[in-house]
């Protein structure tokens, strides 16, 4: 038995299903970005042209095709904060970042909704938001330091403006695109001191990370087709 037998039809095989897992996640990112996370699995593979079943082989659950697509995207958005951090001017690279996060989610779709969701077993993804987010509070901390933030800014606060962007991006959508960018000038300068009032109480971690999870992929998954169906 010749034990290269087999080696000219194996690098074949190996070149369709990476090339199959490259068209998956071309299609998903046009899918997403069009239609948001509500996008179902089902969609990405008849607008790919491959069966349900080839889809789960390749990401055995919506969350993982998710991170999969946005894994640059939440690069991208790790990177706007690090960019904030270097602006010697806090409350520019504050108010810069928050443009700049703002305009991501306005851009597409699927990532507006994965900024306002968690993805438990997207180790990767959720380890960079991690990192972004530290960096947001070291960038919040220096705002306020400058007397430019007002002082009972919480961090929950930026997720809330993610929300609001997301549903004003939603709402408007092509009738009037550069809408979000209004509601996000309204929104820094109702951060800018001096204060008017005192704010309600901002909501509790576990509170906003339970709604950021219930909105999440993973509460959609139960709903999917099944992988032989």
């Amino acid at each position: 038995m010749n034990p290269g037998a087999q080696h000219p039809d194996a690098q074949p095989l190996r070149s369709d299903v990476e090339r199959n897992r490259g068209r998956i996640l071309a299609t998903a990112r046009t899918v997403f970005g069009r239609d948001g996370l509500g996008a179902s699995m089902a969609s990405v593979a008849r607008e790919t042209g491959v069966g349900i079943a080839t889809v789960f082989r390749h990401f055995p659950t919506k969350e993982a095709l998710v991170a999969a697509v946005f894994s640059d995207r939440m690069d991208a958005y790790a990177d706007a904060v690090a960019t904030a951090l270097d602006d010697p001017d806090p409350w520019h690279g504050f108010t810069g970042y928050i443009e700049a996060a703002c305009a991501m989610q306005a851009a597409d779709n699927g990532f507006a909704d994965v900024l306002t969701m968690t993805f438990p077993t997207a180790k990767a993804m959720e380890k960079r938001r991690s990192e972004a987010y530290e960096g947001m509070v070291q960038l919040i901390g220096r705002a306020k330091a400058t007397g430019r933030l007002r002082d009972d800014f919480d961090p929950s606060d930026l997720v809330l403006l993610h929300m609001a962007n997301l549903g004003v991006v939603n709402a408007c959508g092509d009738a009037a695109p550069d809408a979000w960018r209004r509601v996000v000038a309204l929104m820094i300068q109702s951060f800018e001191a001096p204060v008017r009032g005192p704010l309600p109480a901002s909501p509790e971690h576990d509170a906003l990370y339970k709604a950021m999870l219930r909105a999440s992929p993973a509460g959609v998954t139960a709903q999917e087709p099944e992988q032989n169906s």
